[in-house]
């Protein structure tokens, strides 16, 4: 091209030859470029007698790009095979369960202790299991002699509530169930505010307006129970949102058992907990029966704690019955959700070895030998048997603190049995500052009632 522009100017003798050649010298120039980076690139790609080879070259770095799309839902990778998670199609293995003393008591070696119990600590949770024991069995006795309406025991579960009321701080805030009674009391709530409560006197801060073993004190931060399943669950979420804007060096710890988990409240409560970023433990008692429920007809997959993950939440499986396991996860779950300002899920397994309650017979839907077999790995012969090899219990010790406890208990029966009842006009007391009208058009009809007929109100009762 060059010689041919050359001889162009040459023949016709123009004047503007030499910018003809500087152009024609210049396009020569980016045409040799264009053709080496053309020969480079042929280069690199090997021949292929596909016609769609270039289009598919074109569209690599697309689908590089697109291995994972950030969806509004979430951030997920792309795979082009199809494979279902769970079920029958890939079953994994259950969580394991920690723990840190065998079914005979025995510390086991090598387990991983990040919270070491001492010695006072230790021995206050012992002696709170005694005396917990001890009303258990003073109180169901008495309910069956008809001095009150209604018990439940913690039998089998001892070491699920005090291990992990040990765990916590006063400034932790307590919803609990119904069969937490070692929370309360490890907190300081007497065998005598027990008895007060159960009878329902004057002595009682709900002043009888509750069912027998629904205990609730505000000095302990221990929200008094409610007779409806999960219903704490939602309520434990907002205390602990509550203490993370006032950024309190605290948590909500909330306390429920496995059949309170196929409640929708459940549910709620672990979505609420997770996309706030609140403060709270959850503390899952499964002993496996609802009343007369077993957990095969509670659910499927793998237990309570398998849910955790599901929520985003870190979760434990723990073995109720080992005091110093439930410590320590207890302690554990604590600082994660203190110091991240997150919810945490701890799942205690354990066994309800007595009567769902005073109103069952589990006798009914559970064989004895599965009661005898539990019955033998009592959770506080357990820690009994751990503490004796610490140096730090003995027999004698042990005969004498049950008997103080038995003495205590039968002391705080005999005296809150004696103390008179709340009035009738208690009723309707402590909801407003000033009675409004239609409640007291209610009281009013209350006592026209009684007067008329006198057997509607309790001889024990007085109306007033």
């Amino acid at each position: 091209m060059l010689a041919a522009w050359r001889t162009v100017a040459q023949r016709r003798q123009c004047p503007r030859a030499p910018a003809l050649l500087a152009a024609a010298r210049h396009l020569a120039s980016q045409t040799a470029t264009a053709s080496a980076q053309s020969a480079s690139v042929a280069a690199e790609v090997p021949s292929s007698s596909s016609g769609s080879e270039p289009s598919a070259r074109l569209s690599s770095s697309s689908q590089q790009q697109e291995e994972r799309m950030d969806f509004p839902g979430g951030s997920v990778p792309f795979t082009a095979a199809m494979s279902f998670l769970g079920g029958t199609f890939s079953p994994r293995a259950p969580l394991p369960c920690y723990r840190t003393i065998d079914s005979a008591g025995l510390a086991i070696a090598d387990a991983d202790i990040p919270h070491e119990l001492d010695q006072e600590t230790a021995v206050k949770m012992y002696k709170t299991m005694v005396t917990l024991q001890t009303v258990d069995v003073i109180f169901y006795e008495a309910q069956r002699q008809g001095r009150f309406s209604f018990y439940m025991t913690s039998s089998g579960e001892e070491a699920t509530a005090i291990g992990s009321a040990a765990a916590l701080t006063n400034d932790d805030v307590i919803f609990s169930q119904y069969r937490e009674q070692g929370v309360i009391m490890y907190r300081g709530f007497s065998v005598q505010d027990m008895a007060h409560q159960c009878f329902g006197n004057i002595h009682e801060q709900g002043k009888g307006r509750q069912m027998p073993i629904h205990y609730g004190s505000k000095s302990l931060n221990f929200h008094t129970i409610s007779s409806t399943l999960a219903t704490q669950l939602p309520h434990a979420v907002g205390a602990a949102y509550a203490l993370k804007l006032q950024k309190r060096n605290a948590c909500a710890v909330a306390y429920f058992g496995e059949g309170a988990a196929s409640e929708g409240d459940f549910h709620a409560a672990l979505n609420f907990a997770a996309t706030l970023k609140a403060p709270v433990v959850f503390i899952c008692r499964n002993n496996g029966w609802a009343i007369s429920t077993p957990a095969t007809d509670q659910y499927r997959g793998d237990g309570i704690a398998g849910r955790g993950p599901g929520y985003g939440m870190a979760s434990l499986r723990v073995d109720g019955g080992d005091a110093r396991a439930v410590y320590n996860a207890t302690a554990a779950a604590r600082k994660i959700a203190v110091e991240q300002q997150v919810p945490v899920l701890v799942e205690a397994m354990s066994y309800r070895s007595g009567h769902h309650s005073t109103s069952d017979d589990s006798s009914r839907y559970r064989a004895a030998e599965e009661m005898r077999q539990w019955r033998a790995r009592d959770p506080v012969a357990r820690f009994q048997r751990w503490l004796v090899d610490q140096g730090w219990w003995s027999d004698a010790q042990d005969t004498s603190a049950r008997q103080e406890a038995r003495r205590d208990v039968i002391k705080a029966l005999e005296t809150a049995q004696k103390a008179p009842k709340p009035p009738l006009s208690a009723m309707f007391e402590d909801v407003y500052a000033r009675m409004p009208w239609h409640l007291e058009k209610q009281q009013a009809e209350v006592f026209a009632h009684v007067r008329t007929h006198p057997d509607a109100c309790p001889a024990d009762i007085p109306v007033k």
